[in-house]
């Protein structure tokens, strides 16, 4: 579902997601993503992905997993420092609201300015904090993910970056 005027795109509705989470946690899955992008600094739009994350993220800590949000920063808008500021902002006051006992992950797009998401990092309700190289390639993204102690890397795309079928 995209809000175009709020310029995020949420997750689409998952059907039978009670019964999927169930199936994961008796295969032995330790927890499951959800991904969402942003596209612009709106905070409006930022905060009704993230509510969104965290409702997910309620049902997949309900079911015995660790829920992995993936609020997407694209990197190809000018504006992408303000949207990390404001997306910071807004799981900060989401995970201040957790009960003590829950822990969530967090893969995040490797931000503009080192140590941005450090407070996530610090945050005793966040076990982990990945990071998503988002685009870059695997060199900017391991340039980028080095200036941010405490993130993760978590990458795919800039991992496939010049790989060729053999």
């Amino acid at each position: 579902d995209v809000c175009s005027s709020d310029l995020v795109k949420r997750m689409r509705q998952i059907p039978g997601l009670d019964v999927l989470l169930n199936r994961a946690r008796e295969a032995g899955v330790f927890g499951t993503k959800m991904r969402a992008v942003i596209e612009a600094n709106s905070p409006t739009g930022i905060a009704a992905i993230v509510d969104q994350q965290f409702e997910v993220a309620a049902k997949i800590t309900s079911a015995g997993l660790m829920p992995i949000l993936e609020p997407e920063v694209s990197i190809d808008f000018k504006d992408k420092a303000e949207a990390e500021a404001s997306l910071k902002d807004a799981l900060i006051a989401r995970l201040d609201a957790l009960p003590l006992d829950q822990e969530v992950m967090l893969k995040l797009t490797i931000p503009d300015f080192p140590n941005t998401y450090r407070d996530l990092i610090d945050h005793p309700r966040v076990a982990r904090v990945l990071a998503l190289s988002g685009g870059y390639t695997r060199d900017e993204a391991c340039k980028r993910l080095a200036m941010n102690p405490g993130m993760i890397a978590s990458f795919s795309r800039a991992l496939i970056n010049g790989r060729s079928e053999e």
